[in-house]
């Protein structure tokens, strides 16, 4: 038996109205967008798929670049200049943090027909007219062990010493390197989109 993937309502009013509306289009032809058809891989593996791993590597980097940035935001007072260094217990915690959020921002989406994560830090680029993503089930999960990896991989202090240098910094170290998920250089924009 095989899951069906129910629509959400805000979806299916937002699909109704671009079409019953009359002149809502003007002579252009009705948008219409499927859901990405996943396969046994991507609908059932304990770990995220190969052709995903850059994507999740890059939502890793983003989530715990956000974490690190609002915490030493916090730090900040009209008294202290430039930024202010977390302590290491305080960004061991955060990178914890960044780790065991719920990740429900985050699903696949498919465009050109080509498979992508898309969330918060992913999306660079155009966006097409009309996409359906599917989130939840067994995305939040992988996102959540691929970031325990990572912070297993190269340790809470070289992961905040990279963010010291900023986002593309951290996402270099994480993601890139001929062993990294993105081996290769990693785009600026993504072209597919």
């Amino acid at each position: 038996m095989r899951p069906s993937l129910p629509l959400s309502l805000p979806l299916l009013l937002l699909l109704w109205g671009a079409w019953d509306v009359p002149g809502s289009l003007g002579d252009r032809a009705p948008l219409s967008a499927t859901a990405p058809q996943l396969d046994e891989e991507e609908k059932y593996s304990a770990h995220m798929p190969a052709h995903l791993r850059c994507d999740a590597c890059r939502a890793v980097a983003y989530q715990m670049w956000q974490h690190l940035t609002k915490a030493e935001a916090k730090l900040q007072t009209p008294a202290s200049r430039g930024q202010q260094e977390l302590s290491e217990s305080a960004y061991t915690d955060v990178l914890d943090q960044s780790c065991s959020q719920d990740w429900q921002d985050y699903g696949v989406r498919e465009v050109n027909q080509v498979k992508h994560l898309m969330g918060p830090g992913l999306s660079e680029g155009p966006e097409p007219s009309i996409s359906v993503m599917i989130t939840g089930g067994p995305w939040p999960i992988r996102l959540s062990t691929t970031c325990l990896h990572y912070l297993g991989e190269f340790g809470e202090d070289q992961i905040y010493k990279a963010h010291q240098q900023g986002r593309r910094a951290l996402e270099a170290l994480l993601c890139g390197g001929t062993k990294g998920a993105c081996p290769e250089e990693m785009p600026a924009t993504r072209e597919e989109l």
